[in-house]
């Protein structure tokens, strides 16, 4: 736990992502790093510089699947940390999956559970939500971008929605997926299984295969390309905006 906070700090640190006087609504989808992060900030709280608030909310998909047992868990664990939650229903699943027949269902999903998400957060006086992406996600979303778009983008620590007047954060940005598996095993914590048909047969699934592979060809890999990441100034890609840099800066300009 002392590991994970200390980097959770960092990233809270570095990105000025909690303020006073904040109150905080933490995405809680029921899998392992939302639940850590809901515990982590709930540490952080004990000692942080500042004062501030958070309450976690659920957004029910609407899986027949849903195991109650552990949704009760999580309910359990809410009241035994003081947690306020919310378990926000929803026919998200009926939508998506008997609706409208999406056969790629993700980005969609992620649309609407984020819009739910958003106006629960308003409706109980947040200014701020917080998501549980890691280091891999991170990472994972950056390939996804260059392999399926052909662009260099990922998710930004901190992001604010001029519409909602909601900012986004992500604590763990520094963290790797393993750590918090291991957190969430050594203190039992509440996971509620995602039933969606699509859980580990998606787009991102894949990219998580490719950057295990790659890494287990090169140890180092994956810390490598997520220093790329983490150190913007390490970046020299093409800038076509300022031609006349490259007219001084062309080695290849030579006499022959």
């Amino acid at each position: 736990m002392q590991k994970i906070l200390g980097l959770t700090r960092r990233a809270i640190d570095d990105y000025k992502m909690i303020s006073e006087g904040d109150k905080i609504a933490v995405g809680v989808s029921g899998g392992k790093d939302s639940v850590c992060l809901l515990a982590v900030l709930n540490a952080y709280k004990k000692f942080a510089p500042y004062n501030f608030e958070i309450i976690a909310i659920n957004i029910n998909m609407g899986f027949d699947a849903t195991d109650k047992t552990e949704v009760q868990a999580l309910k359990d664990f809410c009241a035994k940390e003081n947690i306020f939650l919310i378990i926000h229903d929803t026919d998200i699943a009926k939508i998506i999956f008997e609706d409208r027949k999406e056969k790629s269902p993700c980005s969609l999903c992620s649309k609407m559970r984020r819009g739910a998400l958003n106006t629960i957060a308003i409706q109980n006086g947040c200014n701020k939500i917080a998501l549980g992406h890691n280091a891999d996600d991170i990472l994972e979303t950056m390939l996804m971008c260059l392999m399926n778009e052909g662009r260099f983008s990922t998710f930004s620590p901190v992001s604010f929605m001029d519409r909602t007047n909601m900012t986004l954060i992500r604590p763990f940005i520094y963290i790797e997926e393993k750590y918090l598996s291991a957190l969430a095993k050594k203190y039992n914590f509440p996971i509620v299984h995602n039933p969606c048909p699509k859980d580990k047969n998606s787009n991102r699934s894949e990219t998580k295969e490719l950057i295990e592979q790659l890494n287990n060809k090169r140890q180092g890999t994956k810390q490598i390309m997520l220093g790329a990441i983490y150190n913007p100034s390490r970046n020299n890609l093409w800038d076509t905006s300022t031609p006349e840099k490259y007219k001084r800066d062309n080695t290849d300009n030579r006499k022959i």
